[in-house]
């Protein structure tokens, strides 16, 4: 990560490392780095660390923000460079941005064991036999595992305790679809119902 070293007299030699974001620095202890001098502002300026460099920015300091003995408003820090916050200097010791995405391994439950008159058991219970089934990741569940939801007024869901989609017992099929003349009976019995009330 970028690093910074405090220069001036009195300071010895002070190490700050910079976090990612925004790092306000000044003489008031609620900034991130707390610079104790007469020339520095109450909030200072702060140093911005992302994925494109570091950055510094004046909070409209009395004394001013220098990089290499140019006042600057906003600027691009590299290594080696000079940073001044009023009369205290800063040299960039580091710019380096390391941004680290971990990696996390997800461990794959077993394939579940199936005995001898065809049910399954439980990869997660295996005393239980599985007894419901998700119908989006397909993991079969003992009764243990599933997770119920009953909404007031309404039926009781049950849910897969991994992706929390729905679950339905083993062997359930899917409703059928209605069939195409039960449909129009019922249309027919609509239009019959519609012409007895204009009579």
């Amino acid at each position: 990560m970028a690093r910074l070293v405090i220069k001036s007299v009195g300071f010895e030699d002070r190490v700050i490392e910079l976090n990612l974001g925004i790092n306000r620095f000044g003489r008031s202890p609620k900034n991130d780095v707390q610079i104790d001098h007469p020339t520095v502002s109450a909030t200072h300026c702060e140093i911005v660390l992302g994925g494109d460099g570091v950055v510094v920015r004046d909070c409209a300091s009395t004394n001013g923000t220098f990089v290499d003995s140019q006042r600057i408003k906003e600027a691009r820090l590299a290594a080696g460079q000079s940073l001044h916050l009023g009369d205290v200097q800063f040299l960039i010791e580091t710019a380096e941005v390391t941004i680290a995405i971990p990696s996390f391994d997800v461990s794959c439950p077993a394939p579940p064991v199936v005995l001898a008159d065809g049910s399954l058991i439980c990869p997660r219970h295996p005393s239980a036999r599985a007894t419901h089934q998700c119908i989006h990741c397909r993991e079969v569940l003992c009764d243990a595992c599933v997770h119920r939801l009953r909404r007031r007024g309404g039926k009781l869901v049950k849910l897969c305790p991994l992706c929390s989609h729905q679950c339905v017992l083993l062997g359930d099929q899917p409703r059928k679809k209605k069939l195409l003349s039960g449909l129009w009976r019922k249309t027919i019995k609509l239009s019959f119902f519609h012409s007895r009330n204009k009579l």
